[in-house]
Parts: C-alpha cells; sequence; structure tokens
C-alpha cells in the first residue's frame, strides 16, 4: 500500500475542490466496468480505471434514506427523511448537511437535479446550506409532486423545474439540463472552493431517453424498455466525462475531489426477464439485499491518492462522505452537537492506513413503509466479515457475495451479537428527538415560499399509501406562521370536474366551498382565514363520479 508523501506548502494550502455525482436507481450491474456486457459507459470505465473503489458499501434500499445519510453523515433515522413520500421524505431542518459544512467553510455550493430531502422552506437546498438549487420536486420527474405531472407533460424533456425557488422550463433533456448547470456554475466559481452535488434522475423508471441514446440497444435484440433504461444510463456517462473535461479545461481536476454514486440498485422487477444484468447480487431496490444496497462508489482527487485503480474493501455507507470531506477540506468542521454516525475514510482513501489495520466496526441499515420502523423489516446489521439480514439470515460476503448460502444455523453466535448490536442501535436513533418519526409541518404565510406549494408527495393519506391516486383521502399538516388571524388566497389544482360538482377546503378551522361547472380544473378561494399554529389543509371535489382529492394546493 503506498503512503502519499508529505505535499509541497503551497499544495497543502490549496483547498480541494468537490463534485458528488448521485444516480438515481442505478444498478451495480448497469456499467461497463462491472461486466455488463451491453452497455456502454466509457466515461466511467475511465473513471473507474484511476478511482479508489470501495467494494463493501451499504447504501440505502430506496432514495430519500441514503440522500439524508449522504448529505448529514448520519442514520436516516435521525433526520425524520427516512421514506420517499407521504411527508416522510423532508429532512428536519436543524439538521446540518455538507453544504452547510462547507459553506461554513467559505466554499460556494450547487445543488443540481434531485433533493428528495423536502420540497418546501425551511428543508429545500436553499434553505439547507446550498447557495443555488436547479432541481426537481418529490422523488422523480413523473411524480405528482412536480407540476408537470397533472399537466401530462412527459417531464424528461423540456423539463418544469425549481430554480431557486420559482418554477422555470428549461430546454432540452433532464440530465443534459441538470449537467449545463453544474457546469455553468463551475465556471463562476472556478477562482474559489466549491462544492457541486450533481444528482440525476435517471435511470429512475419510467425509461425516456432519446431514441440516439436507446437504439444502439434495441440493435442489441434487448427489450424495449431495457434498452431506454441503458440508454439513459450512456446519456448520465456522456455528461460525466463532459464535467470532468470541463475540469481539465479548467486546470481544477488535480485539486478537485471526485465522487461518484448511486443512492441504491436498481428495480427488482427488471431482472425477472434475466435481461438487466446485475453482477451476480442478489434482488433489487427496496430489498436488503446486495442488489439493493450495494452501489458504485469511486473516488478520485489526482493530488492526493497517490495510488489508482484500486479496490478499497472495507464496509462503508453514504453517512461515511461527510466525515471524509470534512477531514479533507480544510476549515470545515462536522457539528459537535450532535451524533455523527459516519467516520472519515481520507487515511484509507490516501493510502495513510491499509485496510488490513482499519479497525472493524458495524454499519446498519433498515428500511420500511410506515410512520415508525418495525423492528427486524428490512433490516441489515453487518460487521466486516458477517452480514445478518432482517435478524434471521446470515451471509459472508467475502465468499458469497450472491448470498446464496444462509449461515445463520453454523453460526448462532454471530448473529446473536449483530441482533444485539442491531438493538442497540435502532433504540439509540430512535430517541434522537421526542417525536423523531413525526414528518416536519410545512410553514405557510412566510416571505421564503410565495406561494407555498403542497404536493401530493408531502400528503399525508387516511387509509392508505394511494398517494397518486385521485379517489385517496389526504391531508397536508401545516404551520400557519403569520401572528394573529390572517387571510390567505389558496389555489386549488384540482381533477376535472364532472356533472353537478362542488369543491370543499378545509383550511385550520376554516371551512369553503362552491359550485363548479363541468371540466373545471382549478378554483380559487380567497380571504381564508387562520389562526397561527399547527393545522392541516384538505381539498376534494365531489361529483356525480364520486369524491376526489385535491392534486396541488398553492397558499399565497
Amino acid at each position: 500500500m503506498s503512503t502519499d508523501a508529505p505535499l509541497p506548502r503551497a499544495d497543502a494550502e490549496r483547498r480541494p475542490n468537490v463534485v458528488l455525482i448521485c444516480m438515481d436507481d442505478l444498478d451495480y450491474g448497469d456499467l461497463a466496468c462491472h461486466g455488463n456486457p451491453h452497455v456502454r459507459t466509457p466515461n466511467l470505465d475511465a473513471l473507474h480505471g484511476e478511482s479508489v473503489r470501495c467494494t463493501r458499501s451499504c447504501s440505502g434500499s430506496l432514495c430519500t434514506p441514503a440522500r439524508s445519510s449522504l448529505m448529514t453523515g448520519r442514520y436516516p433515522y435521525r433526520t425524520r427523511a427516512f421514506d420517499t413520500y407521504c411527508g416522510r421524505s423532508t429532512i428536519d431542518p436543524d439538521e446540518i448537511t455538507a453544504a452547510r459544512v462547507l459553506r461554513d467553510a467559505g466554499y460556494a455550493t450547487c445543488l443540481s437535479g434531485k433533493w428528495h430531502l423536502g420540497d418546501n422552506y425551511p428543508s429545500r437546498p436553499i434553505d439547507m446550506g446550498f447557495d443555488t438549487q436547479l432541481m426537481h420536486k418529490g422523488g422523480g420527474l413523473r411524480q405528482p409532486a412536480n407540476p408537470g405531472y397533472w399537466q401530462e407533460r412527459d417531464g424528461y424533456f423540456d423539463p418544469l423545474l425549481d430554480h431557486d425557488g420559482a418554477e422555470e422550463t428549461f430546454a432540452g433533456y433532464c440530465t443534459d439540463v441538470f449537467t449545463d448547470h453544474a457546469l455553468s456554475f463551475v465556471e463562476r466559481h472556478r477562482d474559489e472552493p466549491f462544492f457541486v452535488y450533481l444528482a440525476t434522475n435517471a435511470p429512475h423508471g419510467p425509461f425516456l431517453v432519446g431514441e440516439e441514446w436507446a437504439q444502439r440497444y434495441r440493435d442489441q435484440g434487448l427489450h424495449d424498455e431495457l434498452a431506454r433504461l441503458y440508454g439513459m444510463v450512456e446519456n448520465v456517462d456522456h455528461n460525466v466525462g463532459r464535467l470532468r473535461a470541463k475540469l481539465e479545461e479548467l486546470g481544477l481536476a488535480e485539486d478537485t475531489i471526485l465522487i461518484y454514486t448511486s443512492d441504491h440498485g436498481g428495480d427488482a422487477s427488471h431482472f425477472e426477464s434475466g435481461e438487466r444484468f446485475g453482477a451476480g447480487l442478489r434482488a433489487g431496490k427496496g430489498t436488503p439485499y446486495e442488489g439493493g444496497v450495494r452501489v458504485p462508489y469511486f473516488w478520485t482527487w489526482p493530488r492526493r491518492f497517490g495510488r489508482r485503480g484500486w479496490d478499497m474493501d472495507r464496509i462503508m455507507g453514504p453517512m461515511d462522505v461527510l466525515p471524509t470531506l470534512a477531514e479533507a477540506c480544510e476549515g470545515a468542521r462536522l457539528p459537535a452537537d450532535r451524533t455523527i454516525d459516519g467516520v472519515s475514510l481520507l487515511p484509507l482513501l490516501t493510502g495513510a492506513t491499509a485496510p488490513a489495520a482499519w479497525p472493524d466496526r458495524y454499519v446498519f441499515l433498515q428500511w420500511h413503509r410506515g410512520n415508525e420502523p418495525i423492528p427486524y423489516r428490512g433490516c441489515i446489521a453487518q460487521r466486516q466479515d458477517y452480514k445478518l439480514v432482517n435478524g434471521r439470515e446470515l451471509y459472508c460476503l467475502a465468499e458469497d457475495p450472491g448470498e446464496r448460502r444462509d449461515r445463520a444455523a453454523e453460526h448462532p453466535e454471530v448473529v446473536a451479537e449483530l441482533r444485539a448490536a442491531y438493538e442497540r442501535w435502532l433504540a439509540d436513533v430512535s430517541r434522537t428527538r421526542p417525536d423523531n418519526f413525526a414528518p416536519p409541518a410545512v410553514p405557510v404565510g412566510t416571505p421564503h415560499e410565495r406561494p407555498t406549494a403542497l404536493t401530493r408527495n408531502d400528503w399525508r393519506v387516511h387509509a392508505r399509501d394511494e398517494w397518486i391516486d385521485d379517489t385517496a383521502d389526504g391531508h397536508w399538516e401545516v404551520r400557519f406562521a403569520k401572528a394573529g388571524s390572517t387571510r390567505y388566497d389558496v389555489e386549488l389544482e384540482l381533477p376535472p370536474a364532472g356533472d353537478d360538482a362542488a369543491v370543499t377546503l378545509i383550511f385550520g378551522e376554516s371551512a369553503r366551498s362552491a359550485r363548479l361547472e363541468p371540466g373545471t380544473r382549478t378554483h380559487r378561494f380567497e380571504g381564508v382565514e387562520a389562526a397561527p399554529g399547527l393545522g392541516r389543509i384538505e381539498a376534494w371535489i365531489a361529483d356525480a363520479d364520486g369524491k376526489r382529492s385535491a392534486r396541488y394546493v398553492r397558499v399565497s
């Protein structure tokens, strides 16, 4: 193992830029450098060849949990952001993100792409440490959080995005648009340290991409959906190449920490046909098996990582990214008033510490739907040599990366150890706050959002998680922020009204209703009164076809 020599003083004082690229639903097997025989990823293959590759990563098995850990260095259950919708994907505004840590150290900060940690003040990127944001709302461009969804736009082309708090349409394909924004930011801040978080929504479904990217895979005989998925991956690869070329052009590549990863594995349903290459890993997204949680983690920093193109096999998770950056970036300080669950990997990445000398540790993961975790549901407890799944199945990943042989009966003492460690961990993360799992209420009536847009992503459904279905019932939990009794204007986006239609709005303690003409899709109530404090907003239409809920609510 090579160890870096001491740096010359001028270089030691140079603070590295940071570029974090995170794809969405990328499977470990979706890259040519991981053995995929179909996909073309020349830029990522080159990056793989130059990087320290963390081969034992354990990311979140769904989007929001992984991203909250990535940003905070903490397990998702500490952050409130532990599920993907129904209000459970909004990060507590008290959390300290990587953007806050780096901005406080003098870095310019940019989010471009997918956030999925809160669409409203005070949990948006620009509230959580980013100087600028260009993002889609919710979990994806073709989900109900985005206004374009209800306008029947495809979303991926000429997307309607949130640009620093305002809705704006951008020409082009979504991944290209997000990369253009990141490149422009790098150009503007070339003479100061910067942090760019480029979080593509690709290759999350639905699989929409230009024909020029998909056709080559159809020509290989792959079915249309897989052809479009691999086309999306190749398009991201193209944009990674554009970004690296820009860093080279500006003379910034040597002094830039570039991290490439994904939030979790690919959708397991796409493996059922046997055509999507899974690199021999078991299952996929939404499961605690390796196909769901093992993701690429490529780290490059040419000036500091003396040995390039090697595999680092110590277990790690997304919570390790922030502590690593805080150690690498002079002036960056982790918050001292809270538990940071991650550890800095910098000694491993630079070669200062050999992997064999690295102390063992536990890494945990749990995912579930619902308002509180259920013990042993969808969970992992692992140490370097063994991984316990759901408290019952035990695997030795070094010998059995495909998790084919359950060794629980052979090693009951290891099962007992990991169960005990998991139970201590769950008790610890569950007591971070008194109401740890209650979603933050959305403030309305603040000057930070005009109007406040409430979307189905944060809708609290009443009976089931059918959040997209107009016939489901739900409400938004809000905090009316203005002192004293205040009047608000409320604009509703509705399913098309049928015959004999009426619309009803519940707004805190107030209730309003009105008749609607057939075909009406919007209605505005003016001067609706609400007292300050916690409350709820609920709206629906009722007509000859039954009751259907509002799709989008704007409060001003």
